[in-house]
């Protein structure tokens, strides 16, 4: 074991569809992580199946259920990524990455995404660029930033991990996003790497009610502390046809939903600062060089 080795978590709810595709795409990288433990979360399918099955062949691969009452949680994926990280976090290791049970890599994504760590020694959060199926081909996702870790496959320093306390549980949702927005208020640099690609195989958004979706988003956009303009004008932009003009509105009114009538806010009053001060850097068109503009070098150098 090293402090250069790595550890994976997946949180898998009736993944069954894909994850067999995820656990082949991390058997044949060339470099392997550690361990990689695998929360069935009370999954009714046949994910365990599958996942026990790789397991009895490649001994860093654990399967951990849980079982609990079969309903939606935004919290669930939190709660099943705090309860392997007890099992590994007296492990030596120097990098944590948080998977999703329906994606693959090329295999060399994790030697090179280490790679970059090893060459800046700021970088707290990195991953490749996600990749979606149009027409059968994949090609990368539109919302695609340099300056932001798609959730399904980021990859933490230990320490940055450890300083912003894990994946927190948000009950509308962006645990990812609090995640990155936190690490970035200690300093460390968040960067994604358009030239490793992960292939994701569910669509993000795939609801069966997708308006329902979009205005919990609208309440996630709210229970994170966004900026009510970048909020508003982000939405708009989506309005390219009849139905995404529909999903947009219904993002908005969630955010004006809570905004009126929401609970009380999970992260600190600091936390909606920096992030409100970061998103009006992005309305003045200084997204890429978020890192640059708002922190130039921090103390970790």
């Amino acid at each position: 074991m090293s402090s250069q080795d790595f550890v994976l978590i997946t949180a898998a709810h009736n993944e069954a569809a894909y994850i067999e595709t995820t656990i082949r795409s991390i058997v044949e990288q060339t470099l392997r992580p550690l361990r990689w433990i695998i929360v069935s979360d009370a999954s009714t399918d046949a994910t365990d199946a599958i996942v026990r099955s790789w397991a009895e062949q490649h001994p860093f691969i654990e399967l951990l259920r849980v079982d609990r009452a079969p309903e939606f949680s935004f919290a669930g994926k939190a709660n099943a990524i705090a309860l392997a990280w007890e099992r590994l976090k007296g492990l030596d290791f120097g990098f944590i990455g948080i998977l999703d049970a329906d994606v693959a890599f090329d295999p060399d994504y994790y030697q090179r995404l280490l790679l970059e760590f090893q060459q800046d020694p700021a970088l707290g959060l990195s991953g490749g660029f996600i990749h979606e199926t149009v027409d059968g081909v994949f090609v990368p996702r539109t919302g695609n930033r340099t300056w932001s870790v798609a959730g399904a496959t980021q990859l933490f320093r230990r320490p940055c991990f450890e300083a912003i306390g894990g994946i927190q549980p948000m009950q509308f949702g962006g645990e990812d996003w609090r995640a990155e927005v936190s690490a970035r208020m200690l300093g460390y640099t968040v960067r994604a790497n358009p030239d490793l690609r992960a292939f994701h195989y569910r669509h993000t958004g795939n609801a069966r009610n997708p308006y329902r979706y979009a205005f919990r988003q609208g309440r996630m956009d709210h229970a994170i502390g966004g900026y009510p303009p970048f909020v508003i004008l982000k939405c708009v932009g989506r309005m390219r046809s009849p139905r995404t003009s529909l999903l947009a509105l219904a993002r908005i009114g969630g955010f004006l939903w809570s905004s009126t009538a929401g609970p009380a806010r999970p992260v600190s009053p600091d936390f909606v600062r920096f992030l409100r001060r970061e998103q009006r850097a992005r309305l003045l068109g200084r997204g890429d060089s978020l890192e640059r503009n708002l922190h130039p070098k921090s103390s970790l150098q």
